[in-house]
């Protein structure tokens, strides 16, 4: 059943409770639909992006009462910004890209129409299942790495700076979670700060012993590579992991999603060698 089918009755319900003349919506039937877009929404959570960006645009689309479809559209795109699945972002960019940047519908202000076009600007190109952008940085002695490198091996990629506790905490974790990898993996410590004392201290007291695992400190102080936008870095830190062939698996980790994913993907390592 599509989310259109299963919604409309309500949509029909919600129309006619709408005063004529003021334009106002009937605040109990909205709550009704919103818990029932809520609810398919979680029913379609393990669906296929693809499948959830034609449900939004089939259901935005064929509803004929605009202030409706704004909200639908608005609490659509709400839900899947903020989503806790990996990857849902993708169906907010969406929603974005077809309906409110063209002007079909409005966001709520002049704000959050700009919040949204950030938003789209830095998660667009780090979405599950693109390839990892390329991005031209600086070795600690000034020799220019290109990343992800294109040499068969998975990559990680961990946006930090030594002024952020978050950092810290995820840096102090991160050697245990390294010494696990049981594949060719290469890590890319992205330094986003600019003490460069800190940073030597960083790179001294980061290790790991796990043969499997080559360490890459790097940094763009002057932001050439244009990296923030690329890999969307808004705040530090971010965690993302990108597939042999540089396609991303897994974006936005925190600690335990990135123990487990190294974990799967270890997984499928042991089955290919045992066939």
């Amino acid at each position: 059943m599509s989310l259109i089918t299963a919604l409309m009755p309500l949509v029909l319900a919600v129309l006619p409770c709408r005063d004529s003349t003021l334009q106002q919506k009937d605040s109990a039937a909205f709550a009704k639909l919103d818990t029932m877009l809520e609810n398919y929404c979680s029913a379609i959570e393990r669906e296929s992006v693809s499948l959830k960006e034609g449900e939004c645009d089939f259901l935005i689309g064929s509803v004929g009462d605009s202030l409706l479809s704004r909200h639908i559209a608005l609490s659509l795109y709400d839900r899947y910004k903020d989503s806790p699945v990996m990857g849902d972002e993708a169906v907010a960019i969406h929603i974005y890209d077809n309906w409110f940047k063209p002007g079909k519908i409005a966001m709520r202000s002049e704000f959050d129409r700009l919040e949204a076009d950030i938003f789209a600007t830095f998660n667009r190109s780090t979405l599950i299942g693109m390839k990892a952008p390329s991005a031209v940085m600086k070795s600690p002695c000034g020799k220019n790495i290109t990343i992800p490198q294109d040499d068969g091996r998975h990559s990680i990629l961990f946006f930090f700076d030594t002024g952020c506790g978050k950092c810290r905490l995820e840096a102090e974790l991160m050697p245990q979670v390294l010494d696990k990898i049981s594949f060719p993996t290469t890590f890319y410590a992205v330094y986003c700060g600019s003490d460069k004392k800190a940073w030597r201290k960083f790179r001294r007291d980061f290790r790991t012993r796990n043969r499997n695992v080559r360490i890459l400190h790097i940094w763009d102080p002057e932001i050439t590579s244009d990296y923030l936008r690329l890999y969307g870095v808004t705040s530090t830190p971010r965690l993302l992991i990108t597939d042999t062939d540089g396609e991303i698996l897994g974006r936005r980790l925190e600690i335990e999603s990135l123990e487990e994913m190294i974990f799967y993907i270890g997984e499928y390592y042991g089955q290919a060698k045992n066939n």
